[in-house]
């Protein structure tokens, strides 16, 4: 007689608040270094991530850095929810220029599971005003250049970095 036994990984919304302080913490370094945002617009972000990400609605956040509309930085975190191997690092590395004609880009990506009901269920707990995007998020003018994990237990988001 064979046994068959399944394994799910599992974490707390306190594990998607710990990996959403160091996302923030990145964000707040970005908006501090490059003039580009208010430390309460990266608050107001980092607060809407962690609402989805609570709710299982994120799957991906992408920031840029664009000068005059040409890509100059940009980091994606990418949500894992078996992310248990990975080895967490601290927040940092993202001092940004502060340029002429800087502007910030974010845009996310929803889950499978944000449906136009669960839309409904989390319009009023968002700060921010969010529209469809139809932006270019490849980066491919720019190269890779390193990344972080934030993880706790079993939930994390997978920075990775790009720069001109």
């Amino acid at each position: 007689m064979s046994q068959t036994r399944t394994a799910s990984a599992t974490y707390t919304t306190t594990d998607v608040e710990n990996v959403v302080r160091r996302v923030k913490a990145d964000l707040t370094m970005i908006a501090d270094s490059t003039g580009a945002w208010t430390a309460q617009q990266a608050a107001d972000y980092a607060h809407d991530i962690e609402v989805l990400a609570k709710a299982g609605y994120l799957a991906w956040v992408d920031l840029t850095l664009l000068q005059y509309g040409i890509e100059k930085k940009a980091v994606r975190f990418n949500v894992d929810t078996d992310a248990g191997g990975l080895t967490t690092s601290r927040p940092g590395g993202v001092l940004w220029p502060r340029l002429a004609g800087a502007t910030l880009r974010i845009i996310i990506s929803y889950t499978e599971a944000y449906t136009d009901e669960a839309r409904r269920a989390t319009s009023g707990k968002l700060k921010i005003g969010w529209t469809t995007s139809y932006d270019d998020t490849s980066h491919s003018s720019l190269s890779s250049s390193g990344g972080r994990n934030y993880v706790s237990s079993n939930y994390g988001m997978q920075r990775k970095d790009w720069a001109a």
